[in-house]
């Protein structure tokens, strides 16, 4: 009982940093280390440096920095601008327009950046000023890249996947597998609540204007270096050519020559480019630190077996306990960011999914579609506060604009529950 109070006074406490506006890692490790101190006295942080060394000397996070760069070159490189202007040339015809360029732009971009505040922030500052000005309907456009933006942490590359590997010590390319058939699929279903508000209200998006002379082409020279490197990363881990660390490696190498060949950017953008891959691959890093710390005061504490015999006692079937896990989820999201969601939690549910036979490669795709809610959850959704930043909008507008994409995510959460072959067919063909 004793550490039961002990845990959860370590979560109450890094809660409540959190909200505070302290960093992850320090919120998240202090935790750990008040629990370690309470239930095993000073004698157990001896164990710490060990922890540190153990946690970040992990094959899964290798290929993170390298992942990080290349979306880093593409970013400076400009070459998002004129992906954008191909994409609306290929889907012009589309009803709804320039909004679903937006998802079709999101969807590929993502799977060059693996994360979703970056996609929103660069498909975002193209769409947005545009489709302002052409007239589209200013909550659509902000929804739309808000909620194509999410799909940059499932459609792979994904950087939430690679941290819950290292947490669950799964394939990362199985779990890139499991998340490419779903995530078309949510942008396939993003596509249609488009076309079918647009058709039921044309003033939503004004009709696009005449196609220019070779727009085919025009549409597939834009895309191509985007669309090419998505190929050769994606194609290489999944075809068993190259690891995922193998496959970031040269991936951020033809990053860097597409960038210089299309923009010729100066060194000052590609050196803030490595500044930037630096500083967040250190921050995600000081992140899982402080979470296996607190993995391990927990594990120390032996709370993971209590936890896990007692929710076997409840003898709830599975799909209860998913539908609970779930709602868990969306509360938290409205508190905690995605990476923190995963950190705090995962090592707490590893074992009880495990008493439940529930798939893991499955489970992986189901959190990081909860943590997508979260991305646009209020008061914490951050890609919320990105797109508004970029529209001046207003976060109302946002959030009007976004909302049917939160019941959308939420009801194909429910059917990759009852076809979980959606998740999990790619990766068992590897």
């Amino acid at each position: 009982m004793y550490e039961i109070i002990t845990v959860s006074l370590g979560l109450v406490v890094s809660i409540s940093l959190l909200l505070g506006g302290i960093p992850i890692a320090v919120a998240v490790g202090l935790a750990g280390v008040l629990t370690l101190l309470l239930n095993e006295g000073l004698g157990s942080l001896n164990a710490i440096s060990f922890i540190i060394w153990g946690s970040v000397n992990n094959a899964s996070l290798s290929s993170l920095p390298l992942f990080i760069l290349m979306a880093e070159f593409m970013l400076r490189s400009g070459v998002s601008d004129s992906y954008y202007s191909g994409m609306s040339q290929l889907i012009r015809k589309a009803p709804g327009g320039l909004l679903q360029t937006n998802i079709a732009s999101c969807s590929l971009f993502a799977a060059i950046s693996g994360s979703s505040v970056a996609t929103a922030a660069a498909i975002g500052g193209v769409a947005i000023p545009r489709q302002r000005k052409d007239g589209y309907d200013l909550a659509m456009a902000c929804g739309s890249i808000a909620a194509g933006g999410t799909l940059g942490i499932l459609i792979p590359p994904s950087i939430v996947m690679i941290i819950y590997a290292t947490f669950s010590e799964l394939s990362v390319a199985k779990l890139f597998a499991a998340g490419m058939v779903p995530g078309l699929l949510l942008t396939v279903m993003f596509m249609v609540y488009i076309a079918a508000r647009c058709i039921i209200d044309p003033s939503l998006a004004p009709k696009m204007p005449p196609a220019e002379k070779g727009w085919l082409w025009k549409g597939i020279k834009n895309i191509a270096p985007m669309a090419g490197l998505m190929v050769i990363i994606l194609g290489s881990i999944f075809l068993g050519i190259a690891t995922p660390t193998e496959a970031a490696g040269l991936g951020a190498f033809l990053a860097a020559v597409i960038s210089w060949v299309v923009s010729r950017p100066p060194l000052r953008a590609l050196g803030q480019a490595l500044m930037n891959t630096i500083v967040i691959s250190s921050s995600i890093l000081f992140i899982v630190i402080g979470a296996f710390i607190f993995n391990y005061a927990i594990q120390t504490a032996g709370i993971t077996a209590q936890l896990t015999n007692w929710v076997v006692t409840l003898d709830l079937n599975v799909y209860t306990f998913l539908v609970l896990m779930l709602i868990f989820y969306f509360i938290l999201g409205c508190l905690v960011d995605s990476i923190g969601m995963i950190v705090m939690t995962v090592p707490l549910l590893l074992p009880i999914l495990i008493a439940y036979g529930i798939d893991l490669i499955w489970f992986g795709v189901v959190l990081v579609i909860a943590v997508e809610l979260g991305q646009i959850t209020p008061p914490v959704g951050i890609n919320l506060y990105v797109v508004d930043q970029i529209s001046k909008a207003g976060i109302a507008t946002v959030i009007r604009g976004v909302a049917p994409y939160f019941v959308i995510i939420i009801l194909f959460l429910v059917l990759l529950t009852i076809f979980p072959d959606i998740a999990t067919w790619l990766p068992s063909t590897m």
